[in-house]
């Protein structure tokens, strides 16, 4: 083995080596085990949120594969409609051209051409972070096989009347000129008006006043509301107002979902522009006016002089008419969410057009009864009141898209308007029997991508076919996915899978948080705490950080505040740190909370713990290399104290790890890995191995003992580790598996260790705490008196038992070597002890006499100069602290981090006096 560990040395090639022997397929097993993979986008590239996901997958899957499971992790990317079409219409746009120069039949080819070319960007990144998916079975979410699952549910559903064509109002986003989801939709809050009209009664006598955010809807307004009990309106309700600038007489209504405390308590209503207003139009039976065309400009339903008008350039006139007219009563400043489409960044419109539905009520009476009856079970189980929460209010889904890149929909329509709906144009006109002079088209839109990986935990195995992937890896184990699609994605997969295959698509749904910054913030470019998980394991630079942050900015502003914000947040760019160690970091911080602040601090700790690890395997190398480490187990061996007490706490970590991973408690799982490896194996044991080792009179029984524990725990604990950190520990493990008598190509494929109450030593594991308690107690000591660790001591035992003098018996040598003690013996009854700093270990004292052990008057001088040092520094602390000014204004982090600093600080200061006094005593 190298001297240092080196990440980028070994990842790559090991990574290669797994794949090339198809190692990531199922190896068969009686009882199988899947996942499938959240498709992510083709044109997307790895973020924390994906790399913190993923690496909580390959756990499963590699732990699950160790543990003898025929194990199956299904990869695979979404077609991502509306990001595909975008991206290959720029480069159009980049040679003066457009999608409608090209035709839809070429520019569909050229999609297809950058796919091949540039859609596997993020296929390469989840190698790099080590997922372990079986990639000879990739799916696509266009290629034939779903291609052909996705017309064969679209036929069914339609045929068994659960998806129909309707005219309903729809997130409509201008510039793509399709509608979107939800989940596309972007709400923040920004600046604004509220602008309050005249709305003169009909009867010629007075007016209500109403107030809105979007005067231009107006036009298209067919009804205003008030709530039933609000007796400033009671008496008008049944009569009309005339609607200004268009003089149409609409009704005045009273409805519950007026709130009689907002503005002046009058709403004006439009429900074909506001998703509320058109569930009270429905309730009320009021026309539906559509005043916009798809580009959001005003269209022939308004009067003459607004048509053709942009949206917000008619919403200016508008206002602008109502004030010559007297009708405009104030303009008040207002804060409003707008939404706006993630893609296009414009402002969506509610629109109202003529779309394709699935009527999800009717799919959603199984699915919430799968998750009541217990079928499939959220972790953590808050998650299922959300699911319900959605499932029992569920809405018909909008799932056609004004596209040309994704599935087309299968029906065609003949001049009349009637539908017809088959999987081609040929088996359609069959079917209904339509002659060859009947003029059909087809529908021009395509489904929504939700659509098609509705239906992936079957699809991806081979559905409709009845295939033996789809027998033996149906339904799958588990689904891994975050709280902010249950419903797009999780609930509908329920749904459509419940439909067709009679089974739940998967027993499990693990949702786990957003990845934040250290500080709870959401990552952001332009807030300059994003992180890319490559340039966590590669290492970035500061300069190429900013370019790659600030690459393709159209707008300079945007492009320097996004670098400026990156040069304060990582002004040394990024260290390179390697997978083992983020994947532990992502691990660490999986706890069942919704959100999850990473920390760069934690991912150099880890990378700390990788060398730790790498350190030990060359000790444990050194000493068992060349040497008898017994690996047939067929030598005399005599194990020690530690030997014993090293396997017991093996034991109990092999079932703290297995009662984590049963519970998806990642962050126990790794604690208790990294409490055994580190404070365990390699503080003590390792230690204690020494006098061993390296003591001429030891037998070579007592030595082959201790170099067969060493080799053999260290060889279990890699397995233990492999899933969480699969590279260095099959780095390793090729190495040490000869030395204790394994055999085999990968640790991948090497049984998972597993819990065996014959190794737990109570009493080992009993007399080495008390060898620990001496040895801490003597460590503290030289601490706190400030005794070079070179300096021998003589130890003084007061109050020992009778278990305290057996152990001092039994391990006076180890502890001479161990603390570098002179001597060390019991005080007799009687016997009065010298002036010496003290430590306990339950009722036992340790005495260290302090005589030629310290200058008095130099440690003295010392300590006073700290203590003077301290007392300064809180004062600056508490200064700042009693400061308004800065309490007040100052971030509420930074705020809490001083307090912190000032509580280390008196606890630092108490304990210096503290060892002063007793210094002053002797």
């Amino acid at each position: 083995m190298d001297k240092t560990f080196q990440p980028a040395a070994i990842e790559t090639r090991w990574y290669q080596e797994w794949e090339n022997r198809g190692y990531f397929q199922p190896q068969g097993g009686d009882q199988a085990y899947s996942i499938m993979i959240p498709p992510p986008n083709v044109t997307g590239s790895l973020h924390m949120g994906h790399g913190f996901q993923e690496a909580i997958m390959d756990a499963l899957i590699r732990y699950h594969r160790m543990s003898g499971f025929n194990t199956l992790w299904q990869p695979g990317t979404d077609h991502a409609g509306i990001a595909t079409q975008m991206v290959v219409e720029r480069q159009l746009e980049a040679e003066g051209l457009s999608r409608h120069d090209l035709g839809r039949e070429k520019f569909v080819e050229k999609i297809w051409e950058w796919k091949e070319q540039s859609g596997g960007n993020i296929t390469r990144q989840l190698r790099r972070l080590g997922a372990s998916l079986d990639w000879s079975r990739e799916r696509f979410t266009m290629d034939e096989g779903l291609s052909k699952a996705v017309q064969e549910v679209f036929i069914r559903l339609y045929e068994e009347g659960l998806i129909y064509r309707g005219q309903r109002l729809v997130n409509w986003d201008p510039a793509l000129h399709t509608a979107v989801s939800d989940l596309e939709v972007l709400s923040e809050e920004e600046q604004g008006h509220l602008w309050h009209f005249k709305y003169p009664l009909s009867s010629g006598e007075g007016h209500l006043i109403v107030a809105t955010t979007r005067p231009e809807t107006m036009l298209g307004d067919t009804a205003v509301a008030v709530h039933p009990e609000d007796e400033r309106y009671a008496h008008l309700v049944g009569q009309s107002i005339t609607l200004p600038l268009s003089g149409r007489e609409i009704p005045i209504i009273a409805d519950d979902y007026v709130d009689p405390e907002f503005g002046t308590g009058c709403v004006k209503i439009t429900p074909a522009h506001d998703f509320n207003d058109y569930e009270m139009g429905q309730r009320h039976g009021l026309e539906m006016i559509n005043i916009l065309d798809d580009n959001a400009a005003i269209n022939e339903q308004a009067p003459a002089a607004y048509v053709g008008l942009d949206r917000f350039e008619a919403r200016t006139r508008i206002v602008a008419d109502l004030e010559q007219l007297g009708l405009l009563d104030k303009i008040e400043p207002h804060t409003l969410k707008v939404p706006r489409g993630d893609r296009s960044g414009v402002v969506i419109e509610p629109y109202l057009t003529q779309q394709w539905y699935v009527d999800a009520k009717s799919l959603a009476g199984p699915a919430i009864e799968a998750v009541e009856n217990g079928d499939i079970q959220f972790v953590p189980k808050q998650w299922e009141n959300t699911y319900f929460s959605w499932m029992r209010d569920i809405q018909d889904w909008c799932i056609s898209r004004q596209l040309w890149w994704g599935h087309r929909i299968p029906a065609w329509y003949d001049d009349a308007g009637n539908i017809y709906v088959g999987k081609d144009e040929a088996q359609v006109r069959a079917q209904n029997k339509l002659p060859e002079s009947l003029t059909l088209r087809q529908d021009e839109d395509v489904l929504d991508t939700w659509f098609s990986s509705a239906l992936w935990t079957f699809s991806t195995l081979g559905w409709p076919d009845n295939t033996e992937e789809l027998a033996t890896f149906h339904p799958s184990s588990v689904l891994v996915t975050g709280f902010d699609i249950i419903f797009f994605w999780v609930a509908r997969m329920i749904m459509m899978t419940l439909h067709f295959r009679k089974e739940v698509p998967f027993h499990t749904v693990y949702v786990h948080g957003l990845v934040r910054d250290a500080e709870g913030q959401k990552m952001s470019k332009s807030k300059g705490n994003v992180l890319d998980p490559i340039d966590l394991i590669d290492g970035i630079d500061l300069e190429s950080l900013v370019d790659k942050r600030t690459a393709g900015m159209m707008q300079p502003q945007l492009a320097a505040k996004i670098e400026k914000a990156t040069r304060k947040h990582y002004p040394e760019g990024i260290n390179a740190y390697g997978t083992d160690a983020l994947r532990f970091t992502y691990y660490s911080l999986a706890s069942t909370g919704r959100d999850i602040r990473f920390d760069i601090g934690r991912i150099e700790g880890f990378r700390n713990f990788c060398n730790k690890i790498w350190n030990a395997a060359r000790y444990v190398l050194m000493n068992c290399e060349g040497q008898d480490c017994d690996a047939n187990g067929a030598g005399e061996v005599e194990l020690s104290l530690a030997d014993r007490w090293i396997i017991s706490e093996l034991q109990q970590t092999k079932a703290a790890v297995a009662k984590a991973m049963a519970s998806y408690r990642f962050d126990h799982a790794s604690q208790a890995l990294y409490e055994f490896v580190w404070n365990q194996y390699c503080d003590w044991y390792l230690e204690l191995s020494k006098p061993v080792l390296w003591d001429d009179e030891a037998s070579e029984a007592a030595k082959r003992g201790t170099r067969r524990t060493l080799i053999r725990v260290l060889e279990s604990t890699l397995r233990l580790l492999h899933p969480f950190m699969p590279y260095i520990t099959e780095e390793i493990w090729q190495t040490v598996a000869p030395l204790a008598g394994q055999s085999g190509a990968t640790i991948m494929l090497q049984p998972y260790p597993l819990y065996d109450d014959k190794g737990v030593d109570s009493a080992a594991n009993a007399d080495i705490e008390w060898l620990k308690g001496v040895i801490e107690g003597l460590r503290n000591i030289r601490g706190e008196m400030n005794i070079a660790p070179g300096k021998s001591l003589s130890v003084l035992l007061r109050n020992a038992g009778e278990s305290d003098k057996s152990r001092l018996e039994k391990n006076a040598a180890s502890l001479k070597k161990l603390a570098k003690l002179e001597s060390i013996r019991l005080l007799a009854d009687g016997e009065e002890a010298p002036i010496a700093a003290t430590a306990l270990v339950g009722e036992l004292e340790i005495l260290v006499p302090m005589a030629d052990l310290i200058d008095k008057n130099a440690e003295l001088q010392r300590l006073a100069k700290e203590v003077e040092k301290l007392e300064k520094e809180l004062q600056r602390i508490e200064g700042k602290l009693n400061n308004p000014a800065f309490v007040d204004k100052a971030p509420e982090a930074v705020v809490a981090k001083e307090r912190s600093k000032l509580q280390a600080q008196q606890q630092a200061l108490a304990k210096l006096r503290e060892q002063k006094q007793r210094i002053e005593l002797m």
